[in-house]
């Protein structure tokens, strides 16, 4: 006996320093050059994912939709059930220190020929408890623990790409809008340089070409609206079914209406392992597959179980009396895998395997969102600087028309100069549009690249 118990307390020293250590974050070297450009020291700290949704989105129309969006969606909804899920099971990993009990009653009735009839009776209580002394049962908790933690991070991460999403369709419906006014007056224009054009082939002034080319213009803008409408239906239907509702029309507000703050801060890329849903989902994973690694090894040690049952029966041994009587026994086992052992050594394998392969995924997962970080800040800078430029030259070139429209009223100049014009400076507001919705992407990207919008 005393032998037995040197072996297993010689055991527990030597397995417990691996099975029963807890999962401790790996050394990435990666996280201090994740960005491109160094933020100053004094902003270092600073971020717009520490924003709510509500502080950086802040027309009515769209903060309406996304409340819509975070109650009504099917993908957010079964992210939830998820993290339900997971809570049940941890919930189970923590009861299974306790001991079952079982109540196992059962009773007998039987007969010889010629003989009375004998009934036997048992009111058993059965417990069974394991003795969590190589970590089995600790690792199975901590393992269920970090899969909750990983489906909490699905869920946000879920609810930051929906959030982004309806942001971004929302600002594209007002990018659309814009320029759907915008090429209704461009085909205003070309209505009165095609009206022009007819009236000065009448006064022989032009071809039939030149008519033919101006009106096939006309007709170039004319296709250009209906696909505009189009595509402004297709992504309100769209939008609808992110928000869990039927296709219809979506309130909104104009792209000019909208406000961002000037400057962006991305604060420290340290800051993406606490805030990223997706890093974190991902390094829970590492921490579930590091748990899971040690499950494998303390499969290696021995299990003890101890059990026991009280019952109250009238068949003691082999004398059937009546009344009964108490009846108790107590049991504890040890079992030590023998033959199993080749497969409890593939099973490390396998799981020392996986553990690499979810190191290597949380790696990725930080170059990743330092990738969309730098991405979405060049696209937000880029954007502010065509912005501007295009903003002087709509200034150009409004200056221009109001020139072409003066020179025709006092002098000679053709009116064709004047819509020519007035046509440049309609595409050169399009451009504007588009820039303008290229800076309020960057906005968007770069919250949620941030890990904004999770809270």
């Amino acid at each position: 006996m005393k032998k037995i118990i040197i072996c297993i307390c010689l055991s527990v020293v030597l397995g417990g320093c691996s099975v029963y250590r807890p999962y401790k974050r790996p050394d990435v070297a990666v996280v201090d050059s994740l960005y491109r450009r160094q933020v100053p020291p004094a902003d270092s700290a600073a971020s717009i994912a520490d924003l709510s949704w509500k502080e950086l989105f802040t027309d009515p129309q769209l903060q309406k939709l996304i409340e819509t969006g975070l109650c009504n969606n099917s993908d957010l909804g079964i992210a939830r059930l998820r993290v339900e899920e997971a809570e049940a099971l941890l919930k189970s990993a923590r009861l299974s220190y306790l001991p079952s009990v079982n109540l196992t009653p059962q009773g007998t009735m039987s007969k010889a020929e010629h003989g009375k009839t004998t009934k036997t009776y048992d009111l058993a209580v059965s417990a069974s408890w394991e003795i969590d002394i190589f970590g089995k049962l600790t690792n199975a908790k901590r393992e269920a623990r970090a899969v909750l933690e990983q489906s909490e991070a699905y869920r946000q991460a879920v609810q930051t790409e929906l959030i982004a999403t309806i942001a971004n369709n929302y600002y594209t419906l007002l990018m659309l809008d814009e320029q759907l006014d915008i090429s209704r007056r461009t085909a205003g224009n070309w209505n009165e340089n095609l009206r022009v054009m007819k009236a000065l082939k009448r006064a022989g002034q032009t071809t039939d070409m030149a008519v033919a080319q101006t009106e096939a213009g006309k007709l170039s803008v004319d296709a250009s609206l209906l696909s505009l409408e189009r595509q402004i239906i297709e992504l309100e239907n769209s939008l609808s079914s992110l928000l869990g509702a039927v296709p219809g029309d979506i309130a909104r507000s104009t792209l000019s209406g909208q406000s961002f703050p000037d400057t962006l801060l991305v604060g420290l890329p340290l800051q993406l392992l606490q805030r990223r849903p997706d890093v974190r989902q991902s390094e829970a994973a590492l921490a579930a597959a590091f748990y899971v690694t040690n499950r494998a090894r303390s499969a290696f040690f021995p299990s003890i179980t101890l059990s026991g049952s009280a019952g109250w029966t009238n068949a003691a041994g082999a004398t059937i009396t009546n009344p009964g009587q108490w009846l108790f026994s107590a049991v504890g086992s040890l079992i030590q895998p023998l033959f199993n052992r080749g497969q409890n050594i593939a099973n490390l394998k396998v799981a020392k395997a996986q553990q690499e392969e979810a190191l290597l995924s949380f790696r990725q997962s930080l170059l990743d969102a330092g990738t969309e970080v730098n991405n979405a800040l060049v696209q937000w800078q880029t954007a502010r600087g065509r912005l501007k430029l295009g903003e002087q030259q709509v200034a150009a070139l409004t200056s221009a028309v109001r020139s072409a429209e003066l020179l025709m009223k006092y002098s000679s100049q053709n009116y064709l100069e004047v819509l020519t014009a007035r046509q440049t400076l309609l595409q050169a507001e399009l451009d504007v549009a588009s820039d303008r919705f290229d800076e309020i992407q960057g906005v968007v990207n770069l919250y949620r690249s941030l890990g904004g919008g999770s809270e």
